[in-house]
C-alpha cells in the first residue's frame, strides 16, 4: 500500500455492539489485511458503497434486536445502488431485477401490494440484518472483492448471532448464501433455504414463501412478527 492511504481500521468503524461481539470470532491479522486492502481499492478505484455507507446494516440494526438475517451475496455494482443494506437500494433507485422478484414473492406470500421504492431500511429498524457475505465492489465488476476476507467478517457476524440466546431467523438465498448454514449450529435459531431470487434462477426463491415462514418462526418463539408491508422507514 503506497505510505499516503491510511489502512482501514474496520473494528473502529463498527457500532461498538457489533464491535464486542465480532471481535472474539476474527484474526486480528486478518482483518488488519482486510482494511488494508479496503482502504487502498477505494483510494485508487470506484467502490460501492461508499465508505460511510459501509457498516449501515450494522449500524441499523443492533446485535441485540437482530431477529432476522437476510444474507446476499455483494453489493451491487453499479452507480447510486448500493447503500450497504443486501439487496435494498437507495430512495429514488428502480428496484433491481432481484429485488423486484423479492417484492413479488412477498406480494404472493402475504398479499403486499408492490412498494413504491426499493430502500429496505424500514425492515433493517424492526430487526433485519440485511447482510452481504462481502460488503464492497469495484463499479461494474461484481465479486471483485471476494475472497479478500470479507467472508471471515461475515462468518463472524454470523456466529455472534448463533451465539444469541434470543431466536434469530436465517433467510439464506442462492447457493452461495445456504453454504452459511453449517455456521448455525444453535438450536435455538432457525435457518430457512431458498434458491436465490435473481431472474436467471426462476426456481427455487419463488414459491418459498420466506416472509410468512420467518414470522412463524418469530411467532414460535414469543417474538413479534416482522412487518414485511413497512420496507422503508
Amino acid at each position: 500500500m503506497p505510505d499516503d492511504v491510511a489502512p482501514l481500521d474496520l473494528l473502529a468503524l463498527l457500532p461498538e455492539a457489533w464491535r464486542g461481539v465480532l471481535t472474539p470470532h476474527l484474526d486480528p491479522a486478518r482483518t488488519a489485511a482486510l482494511g488494508e486492502f479496503v482502504a487502498q481499492e477505494y483510494a485508487t478505484a470506484t467502490v460501492f458503497p461508499p465508505v460511510e455507507d459501509l457498516f449501515s446494516a450494522y449500524r441499523l440494526c443492533a446485535p441485540s434486536a437482530c431477529r432476522v438475517l437476510i444474507l446476499g451475496q455483494d453489493p451491487y455494482h453499479r452507480a447510486g445502488q448500493a447503500h450497504g443494506l443486501s439487496f435494498s437500494v437507495r430512495e429514488g433507485v428502480s428496484a433491481p431485477p432481484s429485488l423486484r422478484n423479492v417484492f413479488k414473492e412477498l406480494g404472493e406470500d402475504l398479499g403486499v401490494p408492490k412498494p413504491r421504492g426499493g430502500n429496505l431500511d424500514g425492515w433493517a429498524a424492526q430487526g433485519v440484518l440485511l447482510l452481504n457475505s462481502v460488503l464492497t465492489v469495484r463499479q461494474g465488476t461484481p465479486g471483485s472483492h471476494g475472497n479478500r476476507g470479507w467472508e471471515e467478517f461475515t462468518d463472524a457476524t454470523i456466529r455472534a448471532l448463533d451465539a444469541l440466546e434470543s431466536r434469530v431467523v436465517f433467510l439464506l438465498w442462492g447457493g452461495y448464501a445456504r453454504k452459511k448454514a453449517a455456521l448455525v449450529t444453535n438450536p435455538q435459531h432457525v435457518v430457512l433455504e431458498a434458491g436465490h431470487p435473481s431472474p436467471m434462477n426462476p426456481r427455487g426463491f419463488l414459491g418459498s414463501r420466506p416472509f410468512s415462514a420467518a414470522n412463524k418462526a418469530l411467532a414460535d418463539a414469543g417474538l413479534p412478527p416482522i412487518e414485511w408491508e413497512r420496507p422503508a422507514g
